[in-house]
């Protein structure tokens, strides 16, 4: 049996353009080795969009040597370089990686032979260029075209992906079957830079991340408070009109309660350290955490106080701040944090109530994309799978159980139309769920929300309710968040709009600009007309030349602009420029006012 060069990469196939970019892998390595002789090397997998390789370089690389690594590059595929596989016994693929100088490719070829009870490994050779390597490649470089693949970044990556590791240098690179395919590639992806929420959130003030308060804790700025308010004043709009009640709880609670409702010991390594306080019966310690989820403490709410059938459905709703530690290599933005608010609620039921339920919260989250204007996204249904191993000891062990709430939410979600696709081994530990899937910018998938069907936590925290026969009985649960998480869900949001938010949405809706000093009166007057209708306005303090002052607003993304002159000052108007519309147009203050807050009621992208 061959070695296989990277426990994560992608299965072997015979794909030409798997191939293709497997083969520019090597090819790669055997530039780097020409520029930096003394480099180690680590894995070079193709991936959706090219490849990468890592190395432990003998001398730094940058972006900046990447035309010197494209032209060695080009020459290599001009010397038509073969890639013939050979098969060696272990004992002397492993002496040969010890005489190649390659302790990281020795120390996984060990590994790989003791997992897998290997008796060879395979190589590839490209004239004096040998790897450890299970292909497959093409058969030579003339089958490459030397005009589609281009270097795209260097990063940094942990070997093995271990922050315990070594860290090597990673150099990712595009790869097509032709030119034309990898220029649109390129384009595409140099529009998607422009909307990243990273980028975005500094150049529009929105947030930052303060290494004095610590990783993935992000700062709300003001600006982007004002996103998080407008998210959550719809979310709380939705849920009155669908009969949640909104409960408040706290950030910290004692251990105790996670080990009621079955989180821990499973879930420690996801949670921040564990704190000891005094303060218990005769002197002894309690321990305290940080919340790492809010239904815990959403069941102790419904446990205050003894419920009937008649008090079900009962709807708890509670914008509620958690705290996750992800390991430090997965923390991107908001995408990836450690602190994050939850557009959180639990629907507690009975079973024949389940169905009705779910297909309103599944209705909910329709409404919600719909004001947004989302539509890149599917569901998936996530299973419970009992066979597997991992599956046993990740699952509340109730296969009835299993099956039954599983049956709910298919005839749930087959009654509201949605498509969706199945995700056996993805469920909760404590029920099956549906999972709302976007693609960032990027290309990268994020869950967005979450809906869950539960039927064991209610058991653990001793969850009843007084039935019509005056027996007690368990409530099921429906975990959901339309909005998911604040961080995520404004990252998606950034990145969607790219930066140019609807005006219900939008940080500043209007800035006013004059085009003289003397205009400052007429203009207050305008801001503050617009203030005493809830608009957030402001006015340009005017330092700048009209010009650049639009061009600053278009910067900022203002999505109304209002620019005001003498004509405008004499007849009570202003003149309004929409942000990415080219025509202007002069109306009444009070006509501008009326639309706008028609808009904003509506929750309208537009003016109109």
């Amino acid at each position: 049996m061959a070695a296989t060069e990277t426990a994560e990469s992608d299965p072997v196939t015979d794909d030409e353009l798997y191939r293709l970019r497997h083969s520019l892998a090597h090819v790669l390595a055997m530039a780097v080795l020409e520029l930096r002789p003394q480099t180690k090397l680590g894995f070079g997998p193709p991936i959706d969009d090219g490849f990468y390789y890592d190395f432990v370089l003998s001398e730094p690389l940058s972006e900046k040597d990447f035309p010197d690594l494209e032209r060695a590059m080009k020459r290599i595929l001009k010397r038509n370089v073969g890639f013939e596989r050979e098969d060696l016994p272990v004992a002397e693929a492993l002496e040969r990686l010890d005489a190649m100088g390659e302790p990281y490719k020795r120390e996984y070829a060990e590994e790989l032979v003791a997992a897998q009870d290997l008796d060879s490994l395979s190589f590839y050779r490209s004239g004096n260029f040998v790897d450890l390597c299970r292909g497959p490649h093409v058969e030579r470089a003339k089958d490459i075209p030397r005009d589609a693949f281009k270097l795209r970044s260097v990063a940094g990556a942990y070997w093995r992906g271990d922050e315990k590791n070594i860290q090597m240098t990673r150099v990712y690179a595009w790869a097509y079957p032709s030119k034309e395919e990898l220029d649109a590639h390129v384009e595409a992806y140099r529009l998607a830079l422009e909307h990243d929420h990273k980028k975005l959130g500094r150049e529009l003030d929105l947030f930052v991340i303060d290494d004095v308060v610590g990783p993935g804790l992000p700062l709300w700025l003001p600006k982007g408070t004002v996103i998080r308010d407008e998210l959550e004043k719809l979310a709380k709009e939705l849920e009155f009109k669908a009969g949640f009640q909104r409960v408040s709880t706290p950030n910290i609670a004692k251990t105790d309660l996670y080990y009621m409702s079955g989180h821990l010991p499973y879930y420690a390594e996801g949670m921040y350290p564990f704190m000891e306080l005094e303060g218990g019966e005769e002197g002894a310690k309690d321990e305290y955490a940080l919340r790492p989820m809010n239904c815990p403490h959403h069941h102790r709410v419904y446990a205050a106080r003894p419920r009937s059938y008649r008090d079900l459905p009962l709807r708890l709703a509670e914008y509620g701040t958690v705290y996750r530690y992800e390991d430090h290599g997965a923390l991107s933005g908001l995408l990836r944090v450690r602190g994050m608010t939850m557009n959180d609620a639990h629907i507690y039921c009975t079973e024949e109530q389940i169905t009705e339920e779910f297909v309103a919260v599944i209705r909910m989250h329709q409404q919600v994309y719909d004001i947004l204007g989302l539509d890149q996204f599917y569901m998936r249904f996530s299973t419970w799978d009992p066979t597997s191993e991992k599956g046993k000891a990740k699952y509340v062990d109730d296969p009835e159980a299993w099956e039954k709430t599983q049956a709910l939410v298919r005839t749930a979600m087959d009654e509201t139309g949605v498509p969706y696709v199945e995700g056996k081994g993805e469920a909760a530990f404590y029920g099956p769920k549906i999972d709302v899937q976007f693609r960032t910018v990027t290309g990268r998938e994020e869950t967005a929300s979450t809906n869950q069907l539960d039927f064991a936590q209610p058991a653990r925290m001793g969850l009843t309710y007084t039935g019509a026969d005056n027996a007690e009985h368990r409530p099921y649960v429906i975990h959901r968040a339309p909005l998911g998480t604040h961080e995520r869900f404004v990252a998606f949001l950034i990145e969607h709009y790219g930066g140019a938010f609807p005006t219900w949405l939008a940080p500043v809706q209007v800035r006013i600009l004059t085009v003289s000093e003397r205009l400052e009166d007429y203009a207050r007057s305008v801001e503050q007309r617009l203030r005493d209708d809830g608009v957030r306005v402001e006015r340009d303090p005017g330092d700048e030349t009209l010009g650049k002052a639009i061009r600053n607003a278009a910067a900022q993304k203002i999505p109304n602009v209002l620019v005001v002159g003498d004509k405008e000052a004499e007849a009570g108007t202003v003149t309004l420029r929409r942000h990415g519309v080219r025509e202007q147009e002069t109306l009444a203050v009070d006509a501008f006012r009326a639309r706008l807050a028609d808009a904003i009621a509506r929750r309208s992208p537009a003016l109109d």
